[in-house]
């Protein structure tokens, strides 16, 4: 049984958001991948972020609240750093490079919601820590590709 606190809600809804925000930049990228290899664990990150996203939004109806949409700037920024960055020459490492910040951001993120809101539930807690192991091994696969 999930425990409603006001913690509990804003993680959860800050874990969506962002997981959000995530799936939005890997889309925009997909299309740009030339290896088989690094399309392939990207799609598969990014159906981890689906799965882990719809657990959030699960658990916040659970407490009838709902779930967050990522900042329109964030969104609108996020877009055109993606798309100018990846007009220029070497897209897969153009794509690591965009997708490590976007993994270490997340984690940082994150780690300051897990502070901000030390009162959450503990299911929503480890939520958080399902997500943060997913960006950190996708940043370190990525690694190859820098």
């Amino acid at each position: 049984m999930l425990t409603m606190t006001n913690d509990t809600v804003n993680l959860l809804r800050e874990c969506n958001a962002g997981i959000k925000m995530g799936i939005l930049s890997i889309d925009e990228m997909l299309g740009s991948i030339r290896s088989e290899a690094l399309r392939e664990r990207v799609k598969k990150s990014r159906e981890v972020h689906c799965k882990l996203g719809a657990e959030a939004a699960k658990l916040l109806e659970e407490l009838e609240h709902e779930t967050k949409e990522p900042p329109a700037m964030a969104k609108i920024m996020s877009w055109m750093k993606t798309n100018v960055k990846l007009t220029g020459d070497a897209p897969d490492r153009t794509v690591a490079d965009l997708l490590t910040d976007g993994c270490n951001m997340g984690v940082k993120t994150l780690y300051r919601y897990l502070n901000q809101y030390p009162d959450a539930d503990e299911k929503s807690k480890f939520l958080v820590r399902q997500i943060t192991a997913e960006e950190e091994a996708l940043a370190k696969y990525l690694r190859d590709y820098l």
